[in-house]
């Protein structure tokens, strides 16, 4: 018999009562079926004693829907709707259950909408910020179709995956990032603490500094001004950035033409794209989206404007009665193996199988290209620290050979 763990879960049943309380259980897929053939709704399923692992929330930060929130969003709704709940009944609870502030606006005005005869689509595209253009187009398309509650499951699958996929990303740059910050923070504990020190001594024993430890004593001289300006270059480089790359499709495109040419992060972010237009080009072809619309929408839920250019160039060929598969091949963000499977689904009619095919292939790439990168990174970012360190040591232990030689001639 597995070993069995306590889940602490948030739940609804057929008449709408909530109700909340623990569960033994092996997973939380297992909870989870427990708690459905019980004829309860799962809203929420956590297992005891993972709270720290909880996102720390900061007064007046918290407002912004961050990824995971709309895949706990999309799963809600998934599940509430295929057990046979209404749009808006789900919504109300939906709206009730979410405690972030811009999601749980668009919820509730998306509810008023559909209580109004707005589809639940054209609801939703009044919050682009909020809902990716993805979901909005599979919503659409379930509309059509009637298979709304297998929309929403697949919208949930693939932002949940979307996730898992950026939390390894940033995993794998969290160390570097630290050991970057906790070298800077150390330079500049040296240069305030440590170097003058090291001054008030050289000055007493006398003699000229050398070039390299006079630039130390002058940078700490002048840390009550370098240290605001590097701070206030970060800050407004930062936010320059985050405008330039929202305003300007001329600058996305140098960005991401830049990230895929890095000699370490390059393959990388290739992966990475190629797993996102994958799975969601065959998410939009599975649910009925057309195919004009799906590369359309693909190219700007990819979040590369390198691809982006490409559908545009796609569409194109497409409405020009082209293959899909030869269209890509003009273009080198494409590897011939994606293609290729692109080309052979077209031939059997099953070109949203092949892409998922495609997506799991580059989602494995993804995993093992993290892990090597992490392993790689890690003894660099020692030996670069080491490298600073030692380099400081020595430029203020220089005079002091300089001195002796003097003493001794």
């Amino acid at each position: 018999m597995p070993a069995t763990k306590t889940f602490h879960y948030n739940s609804i049943d057929a008449t709408g009562r909530k109700s909340k309380g623990t569960v033994e259980a092996p997973n939380e897929a297992a909870a989870t079926h427990m708690l459905r053939q019980r004829g309860e709704v799962p809203l929420e399923v956590t297992e005891s004693g993972k709270g720290l692992n909880r996102d720390l929330k900061i007064p007046g930060l918290g407002g912004r829907v961050k990824l995971k929130d709309l895949a706990v969003f999309a799963r809600q709704f998934a599940t509430m709707t295929a057990s046979g709940m209404s749009l808006l009944r789900s919504l109300a609870i939906l709206e009730d259950q979410t405690s972030v502030p811009a999601l749980k606006k668009a919820i509730g005005e998306a509810k008023s909408d559909v209580s109004g005869g707005v589809s639940l689509s054209a609801a939703m595209a009044k919050h682009d910020k909020v809902f990716p253009r993805l979901m909005v187009a599979m919503v659409r398309a379930g509309e059509a179709g009637g298979m709304i509650d297998m929309a929403l499951e697949q919208i949930a699958a693939s932002l949940e995956k979307d996730t898992a996929l950026r939390g390894k990303i940033k995993s794998a740059l969290t160390y570097p990032a630290i050991v970057l910050c906790f070298t800077f923070v150390m330079i500049a504990g040296v240069l305030i603490f440590i170097v003058p020190i090291f001054e008030a001594m050289f000055k007493s024993l006398g003699g000229e500094l050398p070039a390299i430890t006079q630039f130390l004593v002058d940078a700490s001289h002048n840390m009550w001004w370098i240290g605001p300006l590097v701070i206030a270059l970060l800050v407004g480089g930062t936010i320059g950035y985050r405008q330039q790359t929202r305003k300007s499709a001329e600058f996305r495109l140098f960005v991401d033409k830049t990230k895929l040419r890095m000699p370490v992060f390059g393959p990388l972010f290739q992966k990475l794209a190629m797993s996102r237009f994958s799975r969601n080009l065959g998410l939009l072809l599975n649910v009925g989206v057309p195919v004009m619309q799906a590369l359309a929408v693909v190219g700007e839920t990819t979040g590369n404007e390198v691809i982006n250019i490409a559908m545009k160039d796609v569409q194109s060929a497409v409405r020009d009665g082209q293959p899909m598969s030869s269209a890509m091949r003009h273009h080198k963000i494409f590897p011939e193996m994606v293609t290729q499977m692109v080309e052979v689904g077209e031939e059997s009619g099953q070109i949203s199988q092949m892409l998922d095919k495609v997506a799991d292939f580059y989602d494995r790439e993804v995993d093992s290209a993290a892990e090597s990168l992490t392993a790689s990174i890690e003894p660099i970012m020692v030996l670069v620290m080491g490298a600073v360190v030692g380099g400081m040591v020595i430029c203020l232990y220089l005079p002091m050979f300089t001195i002796y030689q003097n003493i001794q001639n």
